[in-house]
């Protein structure tokens, strides 16, 4: 069965067939530390949205090293090691990186730049999209599931 948007690896599916809640580029210290990116391309889900075919067979791993006991959990093929996602321990949201979890990440645009901080001397950013020291202002966090 094919749904709106699938990711993972050859061990793990995943997929969502609803629309997410917030697209961005991120320029956080975290994504940086964790992907090696100057930005990430970071997709938020409602927790519900995206299933997982072998939840057994995810590794975690906390997602801020500075933080081992925040929230959010990065989870990894127990297997082959590929990144698939980032799951919240309360239950509010999963993320998505789809360059590196398996996503199309034409069929999910960054809308806005989040967390940019001038003060870390990288250039700001000039694609035209809105750019915000957090995410963007109108967002809401979904109610821990």
């Amino acid at each position: 069965m094919s749904h709106k948007y699938e990711g993972g690896c050859e061990h793990i599916h995943t997929h969502a067939s609803n629309e997410p809640i917030d697209n961005h580029s991120c320029h956080c210290s975290v994504c940086k530390n964790v992907t090696g990116q100057d930005n990430t391309h970071v997709v938020f889900f409602n927790y519900g949205d995206i299933v997982v075919d072998n939840m057994a067979g995810l590794k975690r791993q906390p997602f801020n090293a500075n933080n081992p006991n925040g929230p959010l959990e990065l989870c990894t093929c127990a297997e082959c090691g590929s990144p698939i996602m980032l799951d919240d321990k309360e239950k509010r949201i999963r993320v998505i990186v789809p360059n590196l979890m398996g996503y199309n990440s034409e069929q999910l645009p960054a809308t806005y730049h989040a967390f940019y901080d001038p003060a870390a001397g990288a250039p700001a950013p000039s694609d035209g999209r809105p750019v915000y020291e957090g995410l963007r202002p109108d967002f809401v966090w979904p109610k821990p599931g």
